[in-house]
Order: C-alpha cells, then structure tokens, then sequence
C-alpha cells in the first residue's frame, strides 16, 4: 500500500484532532500513515519516502500558519509530483452564511504558494473557552455570536467539526492516492483469511 504523510499546523489543537482521524481513516483502507506537526518536523525534513501528502492548516485573524505556507511553497516541486490534498480549518467553514468567506481563504492560500492540491476539505473548528484568558474568551464571543446557541455556553470547548465530512475527505483523498498510483484498499486485517 502507500505511504502517505499528514502534515498540518495547528493552533489550539483541532486542526491536530482532525489529522488524526484523517490518519485513521485513510489507515483503514491499508495505507500506511504518519502525523506530524509543521512546527515539530526536524530541519532535515523532506518528503521522500512518501507517496502522498495531505496538508493542513488553520486559520487565525485571516491568515493560515506561516509554517505551512512557507512549507508548501518551498516544496511546491516535490508536491506537483505526488498526490495531495488540502484540508483548512476555520470557525467560518461552521457557519453557512460564512462559507463564502472560508473559500476565500483557501484561495489565497493556493494563489498565494501556487499549490494546486489534487482534493480540498473545509472543516468546522472549535472554540477552546477553557483555555481563553478573560480578554481572549470575550474576543472569541463576539466573533463566534452567530454559531453560539443558548445551549452552547462559552464556558467550555465547543466542536464545529462536522466528522462524517472529514471522513468522506479522507475517504476521497485515499480513493485518489489509489486511482492515480494504480493500488487497491486493503480494508481487511488479515488477507490470508
């Protein structure tokens, strides 16, 4: 089967969570995964000895991690060579109105590293009001107002993450590793039963 790596920047650690159930899902059909944050991959770094690469990153006050963007454009050769996908995390994929507003992100994105990634997910982020300082919790009230219900009090984390979506995209994106280097799913634990 593939080898295929998830790299991703992470601000408050649900871009981390997402990787990691990308990683599962994409490991149940047989391939061979590995993690790894953009800020903890060692200088020496390349992507050789894999056959794919999902990207991910998050977006804060507009921007997407530098670590990434840099990442991707410094290696631009290497991806346009191999099968890749994108996937972006943001508290504006979570609400319809804002969606408009999350695409505009991963355009520029792309325009801005010149990256054209094979598949794109947008996912739903998640607010971390347990670890939000009193100035940071109000900032996040008033920005995230519209996705808050009455049920939803800021005083605890709260998931926009839509898991069905994120496992169809690593569904899709291990469906197309598979299409384009000619490998099968390999979905069962013991091939000689």
């Amino acid at each position: 089967m593939s080898s295929i790596l998830i790299l991703y920047g992470t601000g408050e650690g649900q871009t981390a969570k997402i990787a990691d159930r990308i990683a599962t899902t994409i490991s149940e059909r047989g391939h061979e995964t590995s993690t790894l944050d953009i800020r903890e991959r060692p200088n020496s770094f390349t992507l050789d000895g894999y056959d794919a690469v999902v990207v991910g990153a998050s977006i804060h006050v507009g921007k997407h991690q530098g670590a990434v963007r840099d990442f991707v454009t410094n290696n631009q050769t290497a991806l346009s060579g191999m099968p890749t996908a994108f996937f972006q995390v943001s508290l504006s994929s979570a609400n319809e109105e804002k969606r408009e507003e999350a695409a505009g992100y991963v355009e520029s994105f792309l325009t801005e590293t010149g990256w054209h990634p094979d598949r794109i997910g947008q996912f739903g982020g998640a607010l971390r009001f347990s670890e939000y300082g009193f100035l940071k919790r109000l900032m996040m009230k008033q920005i995230a107002k519209d996705l808050l219900t009455e049920r939803q009090t800021p005083s605890g984390d709260i998931e926009f993450t839509d898991w069905e979506a994120v496992d169809a995209f690593a569904a899709d994106a291990a469906a197309f590793v598979e299409s384009r280097l000619g490998v099968s799913p390999d979905t069962t634990e013991d091939s000689a039963e």
